[in-house]
C-alpha cells in the first residue's frame, strides 16, 4: 500500500498492533533475485479481522512468513521494516523473537499434518510449547490444555490422540488450539482451510471469528478464496504479481470492487443470489516475477488496459473508500504520470 494516508485503514488513526511498511521479499535463484513481495505495507488494529487474498504465487504466503519472521534461504527480506507493538521484527535476534512467537503473536499453518509432528500426541506438543515460554507445573499445563481444546470444541480425551487419528477439521482446530495457548495478540493464518471440504470450512471459520471475538486477538488470514473471508474479514488486501492492486473495507471491495484484477476474482466465484450467470477466469497466467512486465504488473490480462498500462507503473490512488493499483484510477488521468517504480 502507499505511503499516503489510507482512508481505507481505521488503524491509521491511532497505534496500530502490525504495522508493516515497503516490505520486500526476494528469493535467491540460478536467474538471480525473484522478488515475491514488492514494497507491501499491511496495518492492523488491535482485535481486527484482515484478509490477504489473491491467485496462488501472489506472494500472500511469503508476505505471512516474512510479518511472522519464518522465512528461510533462499528467501530474505530485502528492505522494510515489521513493527509490533511497537518492536521492528526484522531487527530482533532469533532468540528474542523465540520470545514473542505464540507468547505474543502465533501462526496456524496451511496444513495441519504437515505441521504437528506425528509422532507426539497432542498433549506432549502443547506441553513443550507451554513450556518453552513459561514454568508451569504438570497440573497447570494439563488444565490449559484441557481448557483451549474445549474453546475449539475437541473433547480433551484427544490429548492423548496422534495427529494422524484426527479428523482433517479436528487437525486444524487442534492446531488453532496450539495457537492461543498464551492469548496471544495477533492470530497469522495460511490458508488453514484449504485442505478441507466447504462445510468444514465454514464451520472453521465460524469457530475462528467467534473466538476472535471473545478472546480479542486480531486475524491476518490469507486465502486464494475470496469468497471464505467475505463475512469475517474486516479489512481486505488483494495481492497480484507480489503487489498489492486493492485495499478497503471487505464489503466495499466485494459491493464494488475498484481494481480489474478484484472483479476478475470475484466473477471467478457463483453466488448463491441472483440470476444464474456464467463464471468468467482471468485470462492468461501472473507475470515472471524474475522479469515482470514493465509498468502495470496486471496489464498483459487486463481487460480495460490501455497504451500507458505497458509502460507506467501505478501507485494505489484513493477511490471512493478504497485503495486501487490502476492508472483509471489515478487523481487526474489527463496528465500521464512519469514511469517510475511503485513504492508499494
Amino acid at each position: 500500500m502507499s505511503s499516503a494516508p489510507n482512508h481505507s485503514d481505521p488503524s491509521s488513526d491511532h497505534e496500530p498492533l502490525l504495522d508493516v511498511r515497503g516490505l520486500r521479499v526476494s528469493y535467491q535463484s540460478s536467474r538471480g533475485p525473484v522478488e515475491a513481495v514488492g514494497g507491501v505495507d499491511l496495518r492492523v488494529g488491535r482485535g481486527e479481522f484482515v484478509g490477504v487474498v489473491g491467485e496462488s504465487g501472489c506472494g500472500k504466503s511469503t508476505l505471512l512468513f516474512a510479518v511472522a519472521q519464518l522465512l528461510s534461504p533462499p528467501a530474505a527480506i530485502t528492505d522494510g521494516s515489521v513493527e509490533f507493538k511497537g518492536q521492528n521484527l526484522v531487527r530482533l535476534t532469533e532468540k528474542q523473537l523465540n520470545a514473542l512467537r505464540w507468547r505474543d503473536y502465533s501462526v496456524v499453518m496451511q496444513s495441519a499434518m504437515n505441521a504437528l509432528n506425528p509422532v507426539t500426541t497432542i498433549a506432549a506438543q502443547f506441553k513443550d510449547a507451554i513450556l518453552a515460554h513459561d514454568r508451569r507445573s504438570a497440573e497447570q499445563i494439563r488444565a490449559r490444555s484441557v481448557e483451549v481444546l474445549q474453546l475449539v470444541g475437541i473433547d480433551p480425551v484427544h490429548l492423548g490422540s496422534y495427529p494422524h487419528q484426527l479428523s482433517g477439521g479436528m487437525r486444524q482446530r487442534a492446531m488453532i488450539a496450539m495457537a492461543l495457548l498464551f492469548t496471544p495478540d495477533l492470530v497469522i493464518m495460511d490458508e488453514p482451510t484449504s485442505a478441507l471440504d466447504v462445510v468444514a470450512q465454514r464451520s472453521l471459520m465460524v469457530q475462528i471469528k467467534e473466538l476472535q471475538q471473545l478472546l480479542g486477538f486480531a486475524v491476518v488470514f490469507v486465502t486464494h478464496d475470496m469468497s471464505l473471508v467475505s463475512h469475517f474479514s474486516d479489512r481486505l488486501l488483494v495481492m497480484y504479481a507480489g503487489q498489492v492492486v486493492e485495499a478497503g473495507p471487505t464489503r466495499q471491495v466485494f459491493d464494488a470492487p475498484a481494481h480489474p484484477y478484484s472483479r476478475g476474482l470475484l466473477d471467478a466465484f457463483p453466488s448463491i443470489h441472483g440470476p444464474r450467470v456464467p463464471l468468467t477466469g482471468i485470462p492468461g497466467s501472473p507475470p515472471d516475477l524474475a522479469e515482470p512486465p514493465p509498468g502495470c504488473r496486471f496489464a498483459p490480462r487486463c481487460p480495460v488496459v490501455e497504451e500507458a498500462c505497458h509502460r507506467v507503473a501505478p501507485a494505489l490512488y484513493p477511490v471512493g473508500g478504497v485503495l486501487s493499483r490502476c492508472l483509471l484510477d489515478a487523481p487526474d488521468r489527463r496528465t500521464p504520470a512519469t514511469p517510475v517504480e511503485a513504492t508499494s
